[in-house]
């Protein structure tokens, strides 16, 4: 079997709050081009793949709010909502309960407020965990960095250390065995509950480009990322 022959998910996980946005509202729900950030990310994956199993991971208060969002904005791209659970840990897991569990495949877990990955990233991960397993996009440092303990900080090598971004892409089974581990506060993203398991973390280049919406700055740099891709008429226009 190929990769282009196994079947390929994606969870989409969107827990987070507006706290460090500064805004009154989910980030996952502010506005980018005219809509919701969300929106944006969900059709990076339906473009890449349209016969692709989209599970979108949302706190429970959160789900009306997303049904309603859907109807203002009228969008229809399938997906299936799925409630997550009082950590990403839990949120996953229910995730992974959402997809076909007699099926193999290859999963992408990927933060519902990262709306610039792109195909070749999606290409690239889905390609190397369907061969080695796993494939975590990362990207390495661009500034200098320092080890603190207690008063004193000491210059680091930068170029070995790696800025981990999502999509994070496992074999499904693997996944699912991993995730029926109990949860340990180690646990800070996906890589390190498989990780735990027991299995070698295969690492794929991300871009800077692939930022994770987390502050008001960031929402500028996506103004300015939209207008970009607008304004080349040779990129491949996004499904809606």
């Amino acid at each position: 079997m190929s990769s282009s022959e196994l079947k390929k998910y994606a969870i989409i996980v969107a827990g987070g709050s507006g706290s460090r946005m500064q805004a009154a509202q989910p980030k996952q729900f502010l506005p980018i081009g005219g809509e919701p950030v969300l929106m944006h990310t969900l059709r990076r994956f339906h473009a890449f793949d349209p016969t692709m199993p989209l599970v979108l991971v949302l706190p429970q208060a959160e789900v009306k709010t997303w049904q309603g969002l859907c109807g203002d904005y009228s969008f229809t791209l399938p997906h299936q909502v799925v409630v997550g659970g009082t950590s990403r840990f839990q949120s996953v897991k229910n995730g992974l309960a959402a997809l076909d569990q007699e099926q193999d495949g290859v999963v992408a877990v990927h933060d519902g407020v990262r709306p610039f990955v792109d195909n070749a990233i999606l290409q690239a991960a889905y390609n190397k965990a369907f061969a080695q397993g796993t494939a975590v996009v990362a990207v390495s440092l661009k500034d200098s960095i320092r080890r603190v303990r207690g008063g004193s900080s000491k210059a680091v090598d930068r170029s070995a250390y790696r800025l981990v971004q999502t999509p994070q892409c496992f074999r499904l089974p693997l996944l699912r065995r991993a995730y029926a581990q109990p949860e340990s506060p180690l646990f800070t993203d996906d890589a390190s509950v498989v990780e735990r398991f027991g299995h070698k973390i295969h690492l794929v280049e991300g871009s800077f480009k692939n930022i994770k919406l987390t502050t008001p700055e960031d929402l500028l740099l996506a103004e300015a990322f939209l207008q970009q891709e607008k304004n080349q008429p040779s990129a491949e226009p996004l499904k809606k």
